[in-house]
């Protein structure tokens, strides 16, 4: 089973370590067989995603979808890589060109350093960290500085407030987004990301927290830009926001980063309120991954779904919905779930 060769190959490089006579050298193979398994993984998922999200936008919208290059369209993404990859990047001359660069290339770490600790199955996560979910919310913010860094490097007016709106929308939807999580981090007492899965073996956390998954979901929309919350790019008003100077590989890293950041907030949706790699209804014969996957492929389907059905709101609603709505209603969840723990725990349940 996958599982299995997933130990397997940990051990062998901790094995390989200690015959070497030094065990950081096992170590560091296993951080560089991660790292590799990561890029990959990203690679072909978002090539696959940005196939299946031109096909939904296509299905929802009663149109033809990718069905020239190769069959049903499949080889379509990969044109479109091959053109992006030929694409001059042009450097406006009043950029600041070295943060113009190097941008893109940033935007990148922070998406494959959060694969890290993503449970894609029963002892399947990679680096199981005693405050994963931490670490996964810390670095997940930094998203925010690098997309500013870029929109303010190009020196153009569009750029800069699509660098603005980032950081006003960002830095408002976090709250509600951590906040929604707290609820759960109540319940299992644990911020490793194994044990709020274990956690919910007799009842996901979706029917626990409902009022939690609600926010999360809005909120983790908001994050990743995603209709009806991409201000940030705006194409009616600012033309692509922070990424209207970018062209060829440039921008295309920007849109790896976006879909990266599309699987994760999935994913930490399916960890935290979906029971992760736990089977349903027993159904334990099935390999812990493919539910996982299985969770995974719903919620972003869910998130596509999003897009192309409802329109953009304006500024001031994104705004007025975060802090007057989405704040208050996770801070209510926050005080019931205490009382609600309290009252359990004193009728010995």
């Amino acid at each position: 089973m996958l599982e299995n060769l997933f130990v397997a190959i940990g051990d062998w490089f901790n094995n390989l370590g200690a015959r070497a006579g030094a065990p950081y050298w096992g170590d560091l193979l296993e951080l560089v067989w991660i790292l590799v398994a990561i890029l990959v993984f990203l690679g072909l998922g978002v090539a696959m995603l940005v196939l299946l999200e031109r096909r939904v936008a296509a299905f929802i919208q009663v149109r033809y979808g990718p069905n020239r290059v190769g069959p049903q369209g499949i080889l379509q993404t990969i044109a479109d890589m091959v053109k992006l990859l030929g694409k001059e990047i042009i450097i406006p001359r009043a950029a600041d060109k070295v943060l113009f660069l190097l941008a893109p290339v940033l935007v990148v770490v922070p998406v494959v350093m959060l694969f890290a600790v993503v449970p894609f199955g029963k002892d399947m996560v990679p680096i199981d960290m005693n405050i994963g979910l931490f670490y996964f919310i810390s670095v997940a913010s930094l998203t925010t500085i690098i997309v500013w860094m870029g929109g303010w490097a190009s020196n153009n007016k569009y750029s800069l407030v699509g660098a603005m709106r980032v950081v006003s929308q960002m830095v408002s939807y976090e709250i509600p987004l951590v906040l929604s999580l707290l609820g759960v981090v109540m319940l299992v007492g644990s911020l490793k990301i194994s044990d709020i899965v274990r956690a919910q073996e007799h009842v996901w956390f979706i029917f626990t927290q409902p009022v939690a998954f609600l926010i999360y979901v809005v909120a983790a929309c908001a994050e990743v830009k995603r209709v009806p919350f991409d201000l940030v790019e705006g194409e009616s008003e600012i033309i692509a926001g922070p990424y209207t100077e970018y062209g060829g590989m440039a921008y295309a890293l920007f849109m790896l980063a976006e879909y990266g950041e599309l699987i994760l907030i999935s994913a930490l949706a399916t960890t935290c309120f979906l029971g992760g790699w736990l089977a349903p209804f027993g159904l334990t014969f099935i390999p812990s991954w493919v539910w996982f996957f299985l969770k995974l492929n719903l919620m972003i389907l869910f998130f596509m779904w999003l897009r192309w059905t409802y329109p953009r709101i304006r500024v001031d609603q994104l705004m007025h919905f975060g802090w007057k709505v989405l704040v208050p209603l996770s801070l209510a969840n926050i005080f019931i779930t205490g009382i609600g723990m309290y009252v359990y725990r004193a009728l010995g349940w």
